[in-house]
């Protein structure tokens, strides 16, 4: 799905990824579910660009549905993988706090174990290889994509600010659809291990010049870094 000139879109609004198109090559952010390998596969032949086309898979942390299909390309393509340094042993299959669920509504919550279940997300493929990262690097990468720390929902995890097609990529630091409950607009993800970091974190994000903010799920939210935030935290007084 084309959002913008260089941007594009695989998934949906309950889990999504996003490709940095150029024509030096194209960066993955996040890897989605195992079963979005055909999304990608298909979005790159409209495009006309083959796999070997992606120059790296930038992670923007290491939960299952992000981690998807990178391990997939990493070994047939040697495509390389980054995550943030404190989201590298998750990203490889470590263990991982639980959570509270919170919320939720039990149609949202079906319909995300059964897309989960038909994007093959219970046969989870961790990482066996990382190229570990930390905050403020620029990764000689398609569009120069820069980590941003955004500690909360993981440790390790991240935006990824790519002035070049003006977007940053949040992944679990906020969502704008909530898959548990299936409320929509700008609030906090479930499943965050410190919720109160996360919040703190999300003060990284309101000065970026971006024009385009993109959940790892939820719906694109086309309008300013510090908008968003401004409608998290209103959410999240509600």
């Amino acid at each position: 799905m084309r959002l913008a000139p260089n941007l594009h879109r695989i998934g949906n609004d309950i889990v999504a990824a996003h490709l940095v198109v150029t024509p030096e090559g194209i960066t993955l952010v996040d890897a989605g579910l195992p079963g979005h390998w055909k999304d990608l596969v298909t979005e790159l032949a409209d495009l006309g660009r083959p796999l070997a086309d992606i120059r790296g898979v930038v992670l923007t942390h290491g939960d299952s549905d992000h981690i998807g299909f990178a391990e997939r390309l990493r070994r047939e393509l040697d495509i390389p993988v980054y995550v943030h340094t404190d989201d590298a042993d998750r990203a490889r299959g470590g263990d991982k706090p639980k959570t509270p669920m919170g919320p939720m509504r039990l149609a949202p919550l079906v319909g995300f174990f059964a897309y989960a279940l038909r994007k093959n997300g219970i046969r989870t493929r961790y990482l066996t290889e990382v190229l570990p990262v930390a905050d403020g690097a620029v990764l000689d990468l398609p569009g120069s994509p820069r980590v941003i720390g955004m500690p909360g929902h993981s440790p390790g995890s991240i935006a990824v600010h790519v002035p070049a097609v003006a977007a940053v990529f949040v992944g679990d630091a906020l969502t704008t659809r909530h898959v548990l409950t299936g409320r929509a607009g700008a609030q906090p993800a479930p499943f965050t291990d410190e919720p109160e970091r996360a919040m703190a974190s999300l003060d990284r994000l309101a000065d970026l010049d971006a024009e385009w903010v993109l959940p790892g799920h939820g719906v694109p939210w086309r309008g300013s870094p510090a908008e968003v935030v401004a409608e998290v935290r209103r959410a999240a007084a509600v």
